[in-house]
């Protein structure tokens, strides 16, 4: 892993391209890219985001608002050294939600923690799952210590008309 990482500063500051993140596993979470709304299942938009590729092509870039001033962002990126998708998601109420996954059963699940009031620890799973009509289901659970999953939002994403 350090030589594959060695080897490529190397190379970009010896002023040779880096090959691009052209495997297959890059392009798992492809079906995010674009330009969303994001509504609740009772229909009420939620936000909007947008999902665009960047550095090389080796990164997907999320930009998140709200009408309410809420706004995020994360960074996704598959880690070939470890076959898996990381995601750091940061946003203006302070939260920080590191999360790793990958591909089941065709959706992107991706999990992590977060350490709550009184030190609690709770697992965080997103899961977004591409629909036949080119809509995305984006459903984020906790579990509590008991491992009780509870829905802390459910959203389908579609794409803004351009």
């Amino acid at each position: 892993m350090h030589a594959l990482l060695f080897a490529n500063l190397f190379a970009v500051s010896a002023g040779a391209a880096v090959p691009a993140c052209t495997d297959p596993a890059y392009r798992a979470f492809d079906f995010w890219l674009g330009d969303w709304q994001v509504h609740k299942p009772d229909g009420k938009l939620a936000g909007r985001n947008r999902i665009t590729r960047e550095y090389g092509g080796c990164v997907i870039h999320e930009h998140y608002t709200t009408e309410h001033g809420y706004s995020g962002e994360s960074l996704n990126i598959y880690d070939a050294t470890r076959q898996v998708w990381h995601q750091t998601w940061v946003d203006n109420s302070g939260l920080l939600l590191v999360l790793e996954g990958g591909m089941r059963d065709g959706s992107m699940v991706l999990q992590g923690q977060t350490t709550g009031a009184a030190a609690a620890i709770a697992k965080q799973r997103i899961t977004w799952t591409p629909n036949p009509d080119g809509s995305v289901r984006q459903l984020w659970e906790a579990a509590n210590a008991k491992a009780e999953w509870t829905t802390v939002f459910d959203g389908r994403y579609t794409r803004t008309a351009k």
